[in-house]
């Protein structure tokens, strides 16, 4: 499995109850570009439509060597995922309030995935109890690094 890119925002944001892995339909210069790690997560989010998921604003840079048939950096991708899954999903945002999001892209076998998180947004006081949590964890290990 190779990393290509990942959100690492995501996770100080958010609190991330499931994570799934989903195929994404692409262009020919698409993962072209992806193969070459020109791709941006940090502001995409899943959405629903006529039952079925979609990548909105993931950003992919154009293909270099492409001809005139280029594709639209920011358009909204297919996820591919099973119908419960997608069931699933819906059904917890629109309950509970949870959002998705991207938190990884990445090849498996040669096939472009993504890994999406069903997630909760994070209040100011969660960021910096986390923040702090970490700060105590990299102390501990200092201490014990020198003992």
């Amino acid at each position: 499995m190779k990393i290509i890119a990942q959100n690492k925002k995501a996770r100080h944001d958010y609190f991330i109850i499931e994570s799934y892995e989903a195929g994404i339909k692409l262009l020919g210069s698409e993962i072209k570009s992806i193969r070459l790690g020109k791709v941006n997560l940090n502001d995409a989010f899943v959405t629903f439509k006529e039952g079925e998921t979609y990548l909105n604003n993931m950003h992919i840079a154009k293909y270099d060597f492409s001809n005139r048939f280029n594709h639209d950096e920011t358009r909204a991708r297919k996820l591919l995922l099973h119908k419960n899954e997608i069931l699933k999903l819906f059904g917890k945002t629109r309950e509970q309030g949870l959002t998705i999001i991207p938190l990884k892209i990445y090849f498996k076998e040669g096939l472009a995935k993504v890994e999406i998180g069903l997630a909760k947004g994070k209040k100011d006081y969660d960021k910096r109890e986390t923040l702090k949590e970490k700060d105590q964890q990299m102390r501990l290990k200092k201490i014990m690094k020198l003992r």
